[in-house]
């Protein structure tokens, strides 16, 4: 099942919604994979996730490879999501009940009242996430070490879309993209931009530079260079390799060492370091401003 079904031809009527399949008790099995998102998001859920949201279901159904499973709307919610919901496969459900048993079924107040699971790939490996770069010689990549933190991986991911980046390569110990919190803090873009784990920051360092990648680590160290001193020295020129560290930690000493420069984003006033998504953002936006022939930023 998919959410990409083929466009009819331009004289052709498009297709009708689905038919919402109505649901009237909060045990009812066809939406068991909704139920109580919460605990399902803290234990896992093997083979979906959980997109939340009018825009995260909409890219999730339009924009994104994965394929769509289920839909489940509070009824007020349905004739909004309708134009997104005509261009699902028939053959994916689109459940709808009303806002006291929606709710039930997920457990908490839900004011966006619209949900939707989608079919968990494989996962992908750092020469995966190269492929689908291709041989963009100007290609921005983050390399993240160990974030926890969902809030900064959604936000990390929504900048780097904005800003035009060609993937994200993430550590085995970095919390989940594809979990409901920080897909909807990305605004769906963890559906859409390319991503794929590593070992540890060194390894996939190492498999970034034998790419052509320069690998720069992100670090308030006071004797890393200024990110704009160092770009008005020549730096990055070609393919670049962003890595960011947990906030507290930071970068491990063995990231550092792998990295071929460390930059920093200058004086700042009235604290040593921004939150790491803030600073990712600053840093791409440093890279984006340099005339290095990417495309402009789409959000």
């Amino acid at each position: 099942m998919t959410g990409h079904p083929t466009s009819p031809p331009d004289d052709e009527p498009p297709p009708a919604a689905p038919a919402p399949i109505r649901i009237e008790t909060i045990d009812d099995p066809r939406v068991a994979v909704f139920g109580n998102v919460r605990d399902r998001d803290a234990l896992g859920q093997r083979g979906v996730f959980i997109a939340e949201g009018d825009l995260v279901v909409r890219r999730l159904i339009d924009e994104s490879p994965f394929d769509t499973v289920a839909v489940f709307v509070a009824e007020p919610r349905l004739a909004p999501l309708a134009p997104a919901l005509r261009r699902l496969d028939p053959g994916v459900p689109v459940y709808v009940a009303p806002r006291g048993v929606f709710e039930a079924v997920v457990g908490f107040h839900l004011h966006r009242g619209v949900l939707a699971a989608g079919r968990r790939p494989a996962q992908r490996s750092a020469d995966d996430l190269l492929r689908s770069i291709g041989d963009n010689t100007t290609a921005v990549v983050l390399l993240l070490e160990d974030l926890t933190n969902h809030d900064n991986i959604g936000g990390l991911f929504r900048s780097a879309a904005a800003f035009g980046a060609g993937g994200v390569l993430l550590t085995r110990r970095c919390a989940d993209p594809l979990y409901r919190k920080a897909t909807r803090v990305s605004i769906g873009t963890t559906l859409t931009l390319p991503f794929a784990r590593c070992a540890d920051a060194p390894e996939g360092a190492r498999t970034l530079r034998e790419a052509g990648f320069e690998v720069v680590a992100l670090t308030p160290a006071p004797d890393a260079t200024p990110i704009r001193e160092w770009l008005a020295r020549g730096g990055a020129p070609g393919r670049v390799a962003l890595m960011l560290g947990a906030e507290g930690p930071g970068l491990s000493g063995a990231a550092l060492d792998a990295a071929s420069a460390r930059v920093r984003l200058g004086e700042m006033v009235g604290a040593d370091s921004l939150n790491v998504a803030v600073a990712g953002a600053v840093a791409m936006y440093a890279l984006r401003s340099g005339d290095r022939g990417d495309r402009a930023p789409t959000l």
